[in-house]
């Protein structure tokens, strides 16, 4: 998804913002139903019962708990919001809707949800269903690596070996080749860099998926000290006052950032905040944003309103943003309204997620290639030459849902093994609509 905390979003090559494009000839480049009450009869009934058991069996069954598509919605517009900020480059994406920050409070909520069981079974559970995609993923990108001449081991030694195990299991950042690739071929010197780049996320959630049971216990205990003090760590590793190197230093870096959000997660499971009165619960989330809008005010980069790159600010934003998000969290069983209409896809994003984050940098450069290509095309390249330039970012924008498509084809099926479940080719929930209506 976005870039980690205080790391560019992306090496301006390719398809993306900052790089200017020109021809290629030109340069290189679900709810349950609670059981009703039984009628009465006119037959002989059963010996007398006392009133509190003719209470009981007379209760309606408690309604099993199901998909909250609230959150289902969230976490759809955070997938598409990443794709729009990767192409476009907009820096005040990142302040409009902070996907990162929803994508791990929503994730924290699950988690808390899920904590209900024991631990370790929890934790493989989220490691299974995690770790399978990126093999899948990591079984594409590497061999393609090698195939383009990289020899980290001439340059690293034996130390190399152990790094690529971050391919497997993602305790830090794995490693890849500065350039790789050639300039204006199908794939550009730094295509690893952006391929690679989303892992960080990966990285991350499992850090807090590791984490999570201490956490929880601590928030428990100490609610506000948990809520807080991931911002007090930013504050202090995230502003440069204390200089963490190295892939703990990235890995502490992000878990400062996002902890707050995954911990508000944990809040929200547990209906801490619908104790807060909502006034106070909005206006301090809103002292909280402001804040964070002062701080990147005066630490702007050459990206400019960008938060990924500004850690401080990016942690407070998205606390706040969060907060507010989950305070009037609805908590739908089915989208309401026209968002109905939107169900399919919602319910095929959130089947999906990892698929689509995994994949969405590299289809960004397949589809930049594609829309090349249009150049090269008899008559229509010369005589469009203008229009295919100043639509460039919008023609690859049209382009990359259908390579999306491709992406849930081709792998997605992944996820419904990690899970356990039987394979699926495009699962937007329309099977089980069909039964329901049955």
């Amino acid at each position: 998804m976005d870039a980690p905390p205080g790391h560019a979003a992306g090496t301006a090559t390719g398809p993306f913002p900052g790089q200017v494009r020109t021809p290629p000839d030109a340069t290189a480049q679900l709810p349950a139903v609670a059981a009703a009450p039984a009628g009465p009869t006119e037959r002989p009934g059963p010996p007398e019962r006392s009133e509190q058991s003719e209470q009981t069996e007379q209760a309606p069954a408690p309604a099993k708990p199901g998909r909250d598509r609230y959150l289902d919605l969230l976490r759809a517009v955070a997938l598409v919001r990443v794709v729009f900020f990767h192409l476009f480059g907009w820096a005040w994406l990142t302040v409009l809707f902070p996907s990162m920050g929803v994508m791990f409070a929503l994730a924290g909520s699950l988690m808390a949800r899920s904590l209900s069981r024991p631990a370790g079974s929890v934790i493989r559970s989220r490691l299974r269903r995690l770790l399978p995609p990126m093999w899948a993923f990591s079984l594409v990108v590497v061999p393609v690596m090698f195939a383009l001449s990289w020899k980290p081991v001439r340059d690293e030694g034996l130390w190399w070996f152990l790094k690529l195990g971050c391919y497997l299991f993602p305790i830090g950042s794995p490693p890849y080749p500065e350039e790789s690739g050639s300039a204006g071929g199908w794939l550009e010197l730094t295509w690893a860099d952006q391929a690679v780049g989303p892992l960080w996320y990966i990285r991350a959630y499992l850090w807090f998926v590791i984490a999570s049971p201490l956490l929880l216990r601590a928030f428990r205990r100490l609610p506000w000290v948990t809520l807080l003090a991931p911002l007090a760590l930013t504050a202090v590793i995230g502003t440069g006052l204390v200089t963490v190197p190295g892939m703990i230093g990235e890995s502490l870096t992000d878990f400062a950032v996002f902890g707050g959000c995954w911990v508000l997660g944990f809040a929200h499971n547990d209906g801490l905040l619908k104790e807060i009165p909502r006034y106070l619960a909005v206006s301090s989330a809103a002292i909280v944003m402001g804040f964070g809008l002062w701080w990147a005010s005066g630490h702007l980069t050459e990206e400019g309103w960008n938060l990924d790159e500004i850690p401080l600010a990016q942690a407070t934003w998205s606390l706040g943003f969060c907060a507010i998000l989950l305070v009037y969290a609805p908590s739908w069983r089915k989208l309401p309204g026209k968002l109905a209409g939107w169900d399919s896809l919602v319910t095929l994003a959130n089947n999906r997620a990892v698929t689509i984050y995994l994949w969405h940098n590299i289809l960004l450069m397949a589809g930049a290639q594609i829309v090349n290509q249009m150049w090269n095309i008899p008559w229509f390249g010369d005589t469009f030459d203008t229009y295919i330039e100043h639509a460039y970012d919008g023609l690859i924008l049209i382009v990359i849902w259908p390579l999306i498509g491709l992406a849930i084809l081709s792998f997605g099926w992944v996820e419904d093994v990690a899970a356990k479940r039987r394979p699926r080719l495009w699962p937007n929930g329309a099977d089980k609509r069909r039964t329901q209506d049955a």
